[in-house]
């Protein structure tokens, strides 16, 4: 089997510092599938949310697929994630009580071929938490740069 893209959402590492990392699954339609593993989605925009206990992604992008029909998908529907009962009802717990959210990172297929999405629970950074991340990447590209001198 070919290897299959995987569409991450960079920006989200320099927005959230991440905490908790879960892996669910996602419940897509045909077209949907094949266009993922096209690679043709975005997740900067998309975000997570509870509705009556389950946990949807909303705002997420993927593009409709080439060669399909008239069945073929919205591009930014709501689509429900699947996690253990357990799981979700820990992570919506600690979303309403302290303000946390629930970020969407990376869009993967397992190996057994399935549509999976990595999601952290993630708390919001202040800006200085920004910049200082930023002054940790600039040093370690620096350093990056002695080391291929030398």
């Amino acid at each position: 089997m070919e290897k299959t893209k995987e569409i991450v959402n960079r920006k989200s590492k320099f927005e959230y510092t991440f905490l908790q990392g879960f892996e669910a699954g996602i419940m897509l339609k045909g077209t949907e599938v094949k266009s993922l593993r096209a690679g043709n989605a975005n997740l900067s925009d998309a975000y997570c949310h509870f509705v009556n206990g389950e946990l949807f992604i909303k705002s997420l992008f993927i593009a409709e697929y080439d060669f399909g029909n008239l069945n073929n998908h919205e591009t930014r529907r709501d689509r429900k994630l699947l996690l253990r009962k357990t799981e979700l009802k820990k992570i919506e717990r600690r979303v309403t009580e302290k303000g946390m959210s629930v970020v969407p990172y990376k869009i993967y297929f397992s190996e057994r071929g399935f549509a999976k999405v990595q999601v952290f629970l993630a708390q919001g950074k202040k800006s200085f938490d920004k910049r200082t991340s930023i002054k940790e990447k600039d040093m370690k590209r620096d350093m990056d740069r002695i080391k291929k001198l030398t």
